[in-house]
């Protein structure tokens, strides 16, 4: 049986200032890739520290190489090229709530580049992420990597990427490969977690006005989703070697503490929860943006539930009483033993990261594993 982890997160930690300063300096070619390096280093080592002490089961680098949740995949790549035609063509909706306006005006480095030529891997997509926490992790660790279709979903602009990739899941199907290729070398090195990060399931597929758009572009939403499971398979199968826990994390998007997409997961859930093969997933469910748990009912046996049950956007602290509550809620379509709880996403998905303090994300991770011991001893 795949290893519990009762205190789970989903992987994005706040950067710290100095590193934020570093990666803009070395953008302006005032700071080393080697100086750079270094700072990385040290604030990951910072950062493990701080997941020690708050307690947590499962560890990770708070993606601080990257710029962005989905970037492992776009800074590893050539073929990309200026977007012709920015703001960049997404395939998903405004960024929403009350920090709406703040994450809209947010530029995340490298996000105005589409594919414009055919793609080709330069490097491993998170080799240096990986070694850094096998030698200094003092716990149990993860690995998140984008799901294929989050990751190319974006950098597929019609009139220019369609030269090179008729579709986006052709696109996709690209990235798919690179995904496979390294998670047989994560597994190899004796990577034992690795999470894949997948939004469509959610952000495109439950969203009543993002359904309403596919249809109106005519695109079917269930094929989608049915194309979605196969293309996410491909990556999880690579990942069915013994010992490695395989997780997935569906949320409504996340960046300055605002989201791009709501509602339950009923329209999904029994399709992608029976269809995909994970040992794990990780399920937005701080507000009633997320829906009830009832969805979670169609879960198979012999997978664990991870209740995001716990706010990454805002400050707040929610009663481990009412977290209680919500977990006892939840055990009645999944038992109790196959539960854990994590925030609800990263606390910062993009480098600038959501409007909460450091002490505040530390506060929010002993509150994951005050509320796990209480539950689970």
């Amino acid at each position: 049986m795949p290893t519990p982890y009762r205190a789970d997160h989903v992987g994005s930690l706040l950067r710290p200032p100095e590193l934020l300063d570093a990666r803009a300096a070395f953008a302006q070619g005032a700071m080393s890739l080697e100086w750079l390096r270094e700072l990385e280093d040290a604030c990951v080592l910072r950062a493990l520290a701080m997941q020690r002490d708050a307690g947590v089961d499962i560890l990770s680098d708070g993606e601080y190489r990257r710029p962005a949740w989905s970037a492992a995949v776009r800074e590893s790549i050539d073929g990309l090229v200026p977007n012709p035609d920015p703001p960049i063509n997404t395939i998903l909706g405004q960024w929403r709530g009350p920090h709406g306006e703040v994450a809209r005006s947010s530029t995340i480095p490298g996000t105005g580049l589409v594919v414009g030529a055919p793609v080709r891997q330069t490097r491993r997509l998170v080799e240096a992420d990986a070694a850094f926490l096998r030698e200094h992790a003092p716990g149990p660790w993860k690995i998140t990597m984008p799901g294929a279709m989050s990751a190319a979903g974006t950098l597929f602009k019609p009139g220019v990427t369609d030269q090179f990739y008729a579709t986006r899941w052709d696109l996709a199907a690209e990235v798919v490969a690179m995904l496979q290729r390294e998670i047989a070398a994560l597994a190899a090195e004796g990577v034992s977690y690795i999470q894949l990060d997948s939004l469509h399931y959610v952000e495109r597929i439950t969203d009543a006005e993002m359904r309403a758009r596919m249809v109106a572009d005519g695109d079917d939403p269930e094929e989608y989703l049915d194309r979605l499971i196969a293309c996410d398979n491909a990556v999880l199968d690579a990942a069915r070697a013994t010992g490695v826990t395989v997780g997935l994390h569906m949320c409504r998007g996340n960046n300055r503490s605002a989201w791009h997409a709501e509602g339950s997961y009923e329209a999904m859930a029994e399709k992608a929860f029976n269809g995909l093969r994970v040992d794990r997933f990780l399920l937005e469910y701080d507000t009633d943006r997320a829906g009830g748990f009832d969805p979670l009912r169609f879960m198979p046996k012999g997978v664990n539930v991870v209740l995001g049950i716990i706010s990454s956007k805002e400050p707040e602290l929610e009663p481990v009483d009412a977290l209680k509550a919500r977990i006892e809620e939840a055990s009645r379509y999944v038992d109790v033993d196959r539960l854990a709880i994590s925030p609800q996403c990263g606390f910062a998905s993009t480098q600038w990261g959501n409007l909460l303090s450091w002490d505040d994300q530390r506060r929010k991770l002993e509150l994951v594993a005050e509320t796990a011991r209480a539950v689970w001893g």
